[in-house]
């Protein structure tokens, strides 16, 4: 069975006096990129089934600003959750297509990590913020993917003028 996989780290956020990290906000920058990166993956028929969301509120935003559809499932672990942590919790999906919003780094060290074949850009390493890959498995189920081919890799530079 075929799977897909789209990795998205959240918007550009601020800080504001006091504010704890969990509640960040996204900037108005952050906030257009999203909906950028929400337009393209629309347009390019890359809409998931499931989407998992951090907790916190930068990422929260980012899902609602993408506008990609389902009700997302807003999970605590995925707040400052490494590869293995994602993973773990990818595995509990049936979806076929699944997008995860999360964190750096990572959100940036999975798509590293699941990808056969790294996109030649530049940015990919650094997985800057709102930056998205989108990973096709040949897998039964999630607990299986690996070695996976990446479909796109774009980031919000990617869409500016």
């Amino acid at each position: 069975m075929s799977r897909r996989l789209i990795l998205i780290r959240h918007g550009k956020s601020g800080w504001a006096n006091g504010e704890e990290d969990h509640d960040r906000t996204l900037t108005d920058s952050g906030r257009q990129d999203a909906t950028r990166m929400g337009r393209w993956l629309r347009d390019e028929g890359f809409t998931p089934d499931v989407i998992l969301c951090s907790s916190a509120t930068r990422t929260r935003q980012t899902e609602a600003a993408l506008s990609l559809g389902p009700e997302p499932k807003i999970l605590d672990p995925l707040y400052q959750s490494s590869p293995d942590q994602i993973l773990s919790l990818l595995a509990q999906e049936d979806a076929a297509t699944v997008a995860v919003i999360a964190h750096n780094p990572g959100i940036g060290d999975l798509a590293a990590r699941l990808a056969a074949t790294p996109p030649d850009a530049a940015r990919f390493s650094s997985y800057p913020t709102c930056a998205t890959t989108v990973l096709s498995f040949e897998a039964d189920d999630w607990s299986q993917v690996k070695d996976g081919q990446v479909l796109a890799f774009r980031t919000p530079r990617d869409f500016k003028d």
